[in-house]
């Protein structure tokens, strides 16, 4: 691989699902395992099924420095309602995933998909991350580092989901159809609406009208 430029890459989930935690990752991507993951066929995420992403989620853990930031749905909606701004709390997550991989790793370039203005990362990175060379790109999923990124974010995403199925014996679709609002309805009909803050995300336009229509 020609000039191939060490770099992290981060990228989230979960931002656009009613159900579930939002979950920001980065990944530290060199010469020798950008080979590899390519190999593999790591992609964007979006792009993989979900036994794929899995199974390609273990070899990026083992071949690579790595952060994942999970924000589950009760820790969310308070960080939400303190913070006030969705971007603001992709730029702390995403912040963080750069910073805990360089508390153990040197790296002077960080790439992430474009949420917002990257002053708003840039802001959030601490002593550790100060000096590094911050870029947000549209379609960043295009490069590996990022796509590495998504494929950790997302299958945390997925595992955390089928957790949550499991606890609450509740099927919760991704996304926010009409189908995501039939198990808000059947979720609050079982455990009653103070309890639907631990499943979603609250500032959704979901969330007021699954309570004023139950």
């Amino acid at each position: 691989m020609t000039d191939f430029t060490a770099h992290i890459g981060t990228d989230e989930s979960g931002k656009g699902d009613f159900f579930g935690p939002l979950v920001i990752a980065g990944v530290l991507v060199d010469e020798k395992n950008a080979e590899l993951f390519k190999d593999l066929g790591i992609k964007d995420s979006k792009k993989l099924t979900d036994k794929k992403m899995l199974s390609l989620s273990v070899e990026i853990k083992q071949h690579a420095p790595h952060s994942i930031i999970m924000i589950t749905n009760t820790r969310y909606n308070e960080l939400y309602t303190k913070i006030g701004n969705l971007n603001r709390l992709l730029a702390w997550g995403h912040a963080r995933a750069i910073e805990n991989i360089l508390n153990s790793s040197t790296c002077e370039y960080a790439l992430s998909d474009k949420f917002g203005d990257e002053s708003l990362i840039k802001s959030a990175l601490m002593k550790n991350g100060r000096s590094i060379r911050l870029e947000q790109m549209c379609k960043a999923e295009s490069d590996i580092a990022v796509a590495a990124a998504s494929v950790l974010a997302r299958a945390a995403f997925v595992q955390k989901i089928q957790s949550m199925e499991n606890t609450y014996g509740i099927k919760f679709q991704k996304g926010c159809s009409n189908l995501v609002k039939a198990d808000a309805v059947e979720f609050v009909k079982k455990y009653g609406k103070e309890k639907l803050k631990e499943v979603c995300k609250a500032h959704f336009k979901t969330y007021n009208e699954i309570l004023l229509n139950c």
